[in-house]
């Protein structure tokens, strides 16, 4: 077998082959022998059909399988003794016909991880964030945990407050007519929250459980619905039941509910979590931005397929995270494609930024231990 590799880029070659025919004749016989044993044709008996006969009806399957065997012989052979470093699957671009007794030639085409040289990675200036602790936030995220646990309960007053949840039935009217999408029943609404149109539950407030009546309100100039925008509305409402959320009271057997012994390192956890987390996001910046400068010194061409399987990475990750807070990428008006599509500039400089790393890594002897990888596992 002869091989010959042009370089077409820094990330795709082309590779050119010429099996020679002995092996081409001996893949062709071997193939024959095989679909001899399991080839039915009428008039003959299985596995006795003549020759003749078999290369008339079976071909087809013949070349299919010796083109296979030959290319993929070859190919995988080629890239190992010259070690191409191949990243995509080989695209045959041409081929001589398949017949005995004479060599058979395939040019392919491949990407190639590119042989990058890292320059100017030395001497790069960067400001780093300094931490500097907020107190409150670890106040804000122990009042996230209460709310989490908190308990809705049915209050002794009959009329409604702000900050109450209130169960409504309503159905809204413009110029005496009802509009789509402005009817629901048990919708659950918490007063002051802003998320019905303005004016609404301030109007709510002061009503009672099993009180009915009407809310007039003005949807906003900028109202997603071109035909509601700026109009009057007149909503008939109806309250079904108030209730108000209970908090726990914060003290050690709050604190035990999270598998800890007090307040206090209840308190603690939290605030070593956010430091933790800050701290995380301050360094990420900087590698971010480290990143940056080093792509802008260095210019990469990366092939489509390591751009490929990192998008597949990145979706995974995204899929899985959103899978364990119950969501998915459709609830966020999104799919594969759309993914793909918004990040994959991100994902082209998450390749570049991969490969010059791995280039100043060589050119700096950096080398790993085996007890590093350990600790880290």
């Amino acid at each position: 077998m002869n091989v010959t590799i042009e370089e077409i880029s820094s990330i795709r070659k082309k590779l050119s082959f010429e099996v020679d025919a002995e092996q081409v004749g001996a893949e062709i016989e071997k193939a024959y022998q095989k679909i001899a044993k399991t080839a039915k044709v009428k008039g003959f008996r299985q596995g006795k059909v003549p020759r003749s006969i078999l290369e008339k009806h079976y071909a087809p399957q013949m070349e299919e399988q010796v083109l296979g065997r030959l290319i993929n012989d070859s190919y995988f052979k080629a890239l190992v003794e010259h070690k191409v470093p191949a990243v995509s699957d080989p695209e045959i671009v041409d081929s001589s016909p398949l017949e005995k007794g004479k060599p058979f030639t395939y040019e392919a085409e491949v990407e190639v991880k590119p042989e990058v040289e890292a320059k100017d990675y030395s001497g790069i200036s960067l400001q780093k964030e300094t931490f500097d602790p907020d107190e409150q936030v670890v106040v804000d995220r122990i009042e996230e945990m209460r709310a989490q646990r908190s308990q809705m309960t049915v209050p002794d007053r009959e009329q409604a407050k702000g900050g109450d949840f209130v169960t409504i039935d309503f159905e809204g009217f413009v110029d005496g007519e009802a509009f789509e999408g402005g009817k629901a029943e048990g919708h659950v609404l918490e007063l002051g929250s802003g998320t019905f149109i303005p004016g609404f539950e301030e109007k709510v407030v002061g009503m009672k459980s099993g009180e009915a009546g009407e809310i007039e309100v003005t949807f906003p100039e900028e109202y997603g619905n071109k035909e509601l925008a700026g109009k009057p509305a007149v909503f008939k409402v109806a309250i079904k039941e108030i209730k108000v959320k209970e908090l726990p009271a914060l003290d050690d057997e709050f604190a035990k509910g999270f598998g800890l012994e007090s307040l206090a390192e209840l308190r603690e956890k939290v605030d070593q979590g956010y430091r933790t987390q800050e701290q995380n996001r301050i360094d990420g910046d900087l590698q971010e931005r480290l990143m940056g400068a080093l792509i802008e010194r260095n210019s990469v061409d990366v092939p489509e397929a390591m751009v490929s399987k990192q998008l597949d990475f990145m979706l995974d990750n995204v899929r899985n995270r959103m899978k364990n807070q119950g969501m998915t990428m459709e609830m966020l008006g999104m799919d594969d494609d759309s993914f793909k599509q918004m990040y994959r500039e991100a994902a082209v400089r998450q390749v570049q930024g991969s490969l010059i790393l791995e280039a100043v890594g060589r050119q700096e002897d950096v080398s790993v231990e085996e007890g590093e990888i350990d600790g880290k596992l």
